[in-house]
């Protein structure tokens, strides 16, 4: 009898770095069980979305991939998990050809409900109550990428922002355990990843209700034999206590590049979204890591349009960002979510006034990272190389989370490599060898030297 020819399964992602790391490894669960995993868009056998719930738009894009999906493959079976799969899993069970839906507690079990895969005459919903999620469940991107991988530490969240859906859709705030974390840490490291990226939906809660903390974490995770990166994702402000902030300035393993969500410069608006912070602490924040890397990575989350925020308040968070030495900002215009306090919040902000307050803070962003970067020209960086570009240059990060490409006449993929910049970019640094480098690559080419 000849071999049955595997099933194909295609997963695919919609949001954040955490999703990225649990698609990854439910990839790898349909691997391990046999199956061909193959790239999203081609023909399958089975589809796996998992999908986000921040913005409206997630939820427009979770169904145009449905219908794309579909149109490469009209019989594959379509599962829709994660968070829209959580909060709308009957809308989602409307949507033309989805098999399943399966929510936060019952996505990393998809093999144990998709059974021979054949398309369903009805929608099959598993989706539990939230509080049914006591689970963290390992993840990682291990196989995604080649160079830095997203290690899951934390997931779900305490904190009641009036804008966010998160609570709802992913649960109570809870942590893997230190030694699974490490473990995890060791087997990246085995398979090659010379930089960790550690993710949660609030990384900075980790380990609170195990007693311990992000920090305890961070100095086991440092002794880590080969682990020679260390970036966290995405930190609260109020989660940055003085104490975490002069160790990870210190600890030479830990990337100084900080990502900390701002919202709104204004604190009439922060008290509005129910933010713990208020502007004075996130400015105190930025100004002690850039006195003491001033080259230092700084990243901003901000909302616009968000009810009751008029033009002064605007103002405010415009002329707190452009005074600020962050050095990027991620952008979103409010977007009205079902079950949010925000929702039934007065002072609705026109759509187009949304557009337009957004607009400007992105080009604030462009003006700020075309002078973060700029300030590194002439300046020798280490760049973990990622890949090559589609016109052969290499290409690849530094720890400040500045994107750096530069010629190779060789594949360098995973090499810390020192390179000088010589030219700033809006997106990117442009550089080249540095001399020493240069001539290492010359005596490898076969060379005398």
């Amino acid at each position: 009898m000849p071999e049955a020819i595997p099933k194909r399964v295609a997963v695919h992602t919609l949001g954040c770095k955490l999703n990225y790391a649990e698609t990854t490894t439910i990839g790898r669960q349909f691997a391990r069980a046999g199956y061909d995993v193959v790239g999203f868009g081609e023909p399958a056998d089975i589809v796996v979305l998992n999908t986000c719930s921040v913005t409206e738009r997630a939820d427009r894009e979770c169904r145009q991939l449905v219908r794309r999906a579909l149109r490469t493959s009209p019989n594959a079976f379509v599962a829709v998990v994660g968070c829209y799969a959580q909060l709308q899993p009957e809308e989602i069970a409307g949507i033309d050809g989805v098999d399943l839906v399966a929510g936060t507690a019952d996505k990393f079990d998809l093999l144990a409900h998709i059974g021979d895969a054949r398309k369903n005459v009805r929608t099959e919903v598993v989706v539990r109550r939230i509080s049914e999620a006591v689970n963290a469940h390992a993840a990682t991107s291990v196989g995604a990428d080649r160079t830095r991988a997203f290690l899951k530490v934390q997931d779900g969240c305490d904190y009641t922002c009036a804008f966010c859906t998160i609570p709802q859709a992913r649960g109570a705030s809870r942590s893997l355990g230190v030694s699974e974390v490490l473990s995890e840490a060791r087997s990246l490291v085995e398979s090659g990843y010379r930089e960790a990226v550690l993710t949660g939906v609030n990384t900075g809660d980790y380990g609170r209700k195990n007693g311990t903390t992000l920090l305890a974490l961070l100095k086991q995770l440092v002794q880590v034999d080969g682990l020679e990166r260390i970036r966290v994702s995405s930190i609260e402000p109020n989660l940055l206590t003085d104490e975490l902030l002069e160790y990870w300035i210190n600890e030479p393993k830990l990337c100084k590049h900080w990502h900390m969500p701002l919202q709104s410069g204004s604190d009439s608006v922060l008290a509005d979204m129910r933010r713990r912070y208020r502007s004075s602490w996130y400015a105190d924040r930025v100004r002690m890591i850039a006195d003491a890397v001033p080259d230092a990575g700084i990243g901003a989350d901000v909302i616009v349009g968000f009810p009751g925020e008029n033009d002064l308040h605007f103002r405010e968070t415009e002329q707190f960002l452009s005074d600020l030495p962050v050095t990027y900002l991620h952008v979103f215009p409010y977007s009205e979510r079902p079950g949010t306090l925000a929702i039934i919040m007065p002072g609705s902000i026109e759509p187009r006034i949304r557009t337009d307050r957004a607009e400007r803070l992105r080009l604030l962003s462009v003006r700020k990272r075309r002078a973060f970067h700029e300030s590194f020209a002439g300046k020798i960086v280490e760049v973990l190389v990622e890949g090559r570009s589609f016109d052969g240059e290499a290409v690849g990060l530094t720890d400040r989370y500045v994107k750096v490409h530069f010629p190779s006449s060789v594949d360098r993929t995973n090499e810390r490599l020192q390179v000088e910049i010589v030219r700033a970019e809006d997106d990117a640094c442009a550089g080249r060898l540095a001399l020493h480098e240069e001539a290492l690559v010359f005596q490898e080419s076969g060379h005398a030297a």
